[in-house]
């Protein structure tokens, strides 16, 4: 038996094979393509008694990553995502009830559907490759399990495991899968699985699944036993702390783990398709499956990398300065393979930058996620230095100083003394035009902004900054780096603080902007977690400190005096030189900023309410949220209007990885596609009237208002 999507061998024990190749396709996915001969597959394994058995494996890399999220994107009713759903988990239920072994071979990584498929097989044999990956991330876009995984892998594994694996869509290696009992075995080479899932179908000729068998019991209990109730009584409030009722389907996957455990399993699977329906039609899985996947993929398939321009890699890169920044640049390129050169003004400095990456490597060896061998491998890339003679040979260099324009421009001459013509020199800077900054250089076609966000190791960002001499050439070979150290592209034309740290600036500025009215400092903290961002806005000013800040708006202050600029002024600005340079609260690095600071407790500063007393009629929570969001969103269409961002998706991508804009709304630009153009106007025009100019919706937002248009990508491949 041929198809297109997998071959079927049977050997002279009648245990069939079937390998899973989906054409035109770098991994298998679950759509029409592979379940319309899978459908096959499964009615001749009913029905002809030659197979005695079945293994399941795939010809690529990977098992199956998931569903086809382009198949899902186009469902419309609950009906149709309802109906998707029963039709696998029927297809998959006659597979494990057909009274013959079905055995999933694993070669590489099964995720979501592919995973869901496995588990419904007798038993699950994994290739032992540090690579693999088992899980059911669906939560991550939006989604939930939809083939069975919310019902499947309790019984596997008990309800309390099951909530944490997939409320938080872990992904795990394959030896934690079976340790945990989602894998039966592990095998040490391809033949060996091959080899291992067919003894196991020989061994088991009558296979049914737990389950299925009479008097079986949840591993740990039901929904009804008193360890479970006990659970059950406090996760949804420890997800809510996390989540704040911005993610459905976090909501939805608690539901179906608790309803799942009082029915028998096939009631069970049908609540999960309810639920998997009222996820697939949510405004909150649109929002995230359109940014967090289609246009994610754009980016990394390169959409904003210039087209005629070769694939390069860099092989060994300069970091001027072995600070928190260039330290971790250091480590992120070194772990990629690239020889690194961290030059510092004195040699302790230096070796204190390396020492970055040792802590890192150190920690990873103690959670048995490294060797010695591999750190000390890693850390041999890495050579710390105080002489620019020792960046000859670099193909990229990048400075990451003080934000001061004359040290930079130092650094700039010193390095191109030394390296080669066609080098490239790139600045981390976050606020400084490149333009500007690129007077310094000798060859102005080769420079270039980087921008890394803190901590390197974790933010997967860089801000790709174009001058105004920048060449295609150097564009394209930044991005390149950037995507072989692992990290997301997003390209900005150069602009005073680009796009992340412009826009990033509106929702601290708006924090403060409330306390200096007289909002109480909590309910300014609580909006922000509530409009979804990682943390609240003060706590986040302390964060970045509130010297930094300071220092950058004088830097600003200066650069537009002298184009005859004055600077607008922010209500903040009042407050944020009142609690840093009047009170000398400079953040958290000192201990003392809008918080106080003790090891790792702090609580907010007690004086704060007496220097900015709370007034005796506090707004509505929502109006809080609306303001810290909306500042935000319409900052980011000024961004996009003025063509400091080139795409829809580098726009929304910048928003979610840069800062943190609340991933459930899909990035800055599609929380006005969602609230709807008009209605984001009419908003803003309130905000306004209330509150000062900066919400007055920007020109691209109005025009679309009255054209009945939608932020749609131009760019998007």
């Amino acid at each position: 038996m041929n198809t297109q999507a997998f071959t079927f061998e049977l050997d002279a024990a009648g245990i069939a094979l079937v390998t899973i190749d989906m054409p035109g396709r770098a991994m298998n996915v679950l759509n029409p393509t592979l379940m319309e001969p899978f459908a096959a597959l499964v009615q001749r394994l009913e029905s002809d008694d030659a197979i005695k058995g079945l293994v399941i494996t795939s010809a690529k890399p990977t098992f199956i990553v998931g569903a086809d999220i382009d198949q899902l994107t186009q469902i419309r009713t609950a009906e149709e995502a309802f109906k998707l759903c029963e039709d696998l988990k029927a297809l998959l239920r006659r597979m494990e009830k057909c009274g013959k072994p079905v055995v999933a071979a694993i070669n590489g990584t099964a995720l979501g559907g592919g995973l869901e498929l496995a588990l419904a097989c007798h038993a699950r044999i994994a290739l032992d490759d540090p690579k693999l990956k088992i899980g059911l991330p669906e939560v991550k876009l939006g989604l939930l399990p939809g083939g069975g995984g919310t019902q499947r892998v309790p019984r596997l594994i008990g309800i309390q495991k099951s909530f944490e694996l997939i409320t938080q869509g872990k992904e795990l290696g394959a030896a934690k899968a079976k340790e945990m009992g989602l894998i039966t075995d592990l095998a040490a080479s391809r033949e060996e699985l091959i080899a291992k899932a067919k003894a196991w179908c020989a061994a088991h000729p009558k296979p049914a699944q737990p389950w299925d068998a009479k008097g079986f019991r949840i591993p740990g209990g039901d929904s009804k036993h008193p360890g479970v109730v006990q659970m059950l009584a406090i996760a949804p409030s420890m997800a809510n702390a996390k989540a704040h009722g911005n993610y459905p389907a976090i909501t939805h996957i608690m539901s179906c783990l608790f309803e799942g455990g009082l029915l028998d399993f096939d009631a069970a699977c049908q609540v999960e398709s309810r639920y998997f329906a009222a996820c697939v039609v949510s405004q909150t899985s649109k929002n995230m499956i359109g940014t967090l996947w289609h246009q994610l993929n754009a980016i990394k398939k390169g959409q904003s990398r210039p087209k005629g321009v070769a694939q390069g890699r860099v092989k060994k890169v300069g970091i001027l300065g072995a600070g928190m920044m260039g330290a971790g640049i250091a480590y992120v390129s070194a772990k990629a393979g690239i020889d690194v050169v961290l030059l510092d003004t004195t040699i302790e400095n230096a070796e204190k930058g390396k020492a970055y990456s040792q802590g890192l490597l150190d920690k990873a060896i103690s959670r048995g996620r490294s060797t010695a061998d591999k750190r000390d491998a890693l850390l041999a890339k890495i050579r710390p230095t105080t002489s620019y003679e020792d960046l000859q040979g670099c193909d990229l260099v990048i400075e990451a100083v003080f934000e001061d324009r004359e040290i930079k421009a130092a650094c700039t001459r010193q390095a191109e003394a030394v390296i080669a013509a066609d080098a490239i020199y790139a600045s981390n800077t976050s606020t400084l035009p490149i333009t500007g900054l690129a007077q310094a250089s000798q060859r102005p076609k080769n420079f270039i902004g980087l921008h890394f966000f803190s901590p390197v190791d974790k933010m997967p960002l860089v801000e790709i900054i174009v001058g105004q001499q920048t060449s295609d050439e150097t564009l394209a070979r930044g991005f390149d780096y950037v995507l072989q150290i692992g990290k997301t592209p997003i390209v900005v034309n150069d602009s005073r603080g680009f796009y992340t740290s412009r826009v990033f600036a509106t929702y601290i500025m708006e924090g403060m902007a409330m306390l200096g009215e007289g909002v109480h400092p909590r309910s300014i903290e609580v909006a922000g977690l509530k409009a979804g961002m990682p943390m609240p806005p003060l706590a986040l000013q302390d964060e970045v400190s509130l010297s930094l800040s300071l220092h950058i708006g004088e830097q600003t202050r200066k650069d537009l005096a002298a184009e005859g600029k004055a600077v607008p002024e922010h209500p903040a600005q009042a407050v944020l030189v009142n609690v840093g340079a009047t009170h000398g609260r400079i953040g958290k690095k000192a201990g003392q900023g809008f918080y106080d600071y003790n090891g790792k407790d702090k609580a907010l500063w007690p004086e704060l309410t007496k220097l900015y007393p709370p007034k005796a009629q506090q707004p509505a929570q929502q109006e809080l949220v609306d303001r810290l969001l909306y500042v935000q969103a319409n900052e980011a269409a000024r961004c996009f209007e003025e063509g400091v961002v080139r795409s829809v998706a580098d726009t929304n991508i910048g928003s979610i990885f840069g800062w943190g804009f609340a991933p459930n709304q899909g990035g800055a630009l599609q929380f006005i596609n969602a609230v709807g153009a008009q209605r984001f106007v009419q908003r803003a025009r309130e905000l306004a009237a209330q509150y000062g100019p900066r919400f007055e919706p920007a020109a691209i937002i109005v025009k679309m208002a009255q054209e009945g248009g939608r932020f749609e990508d131009r760019e998007a491949a």
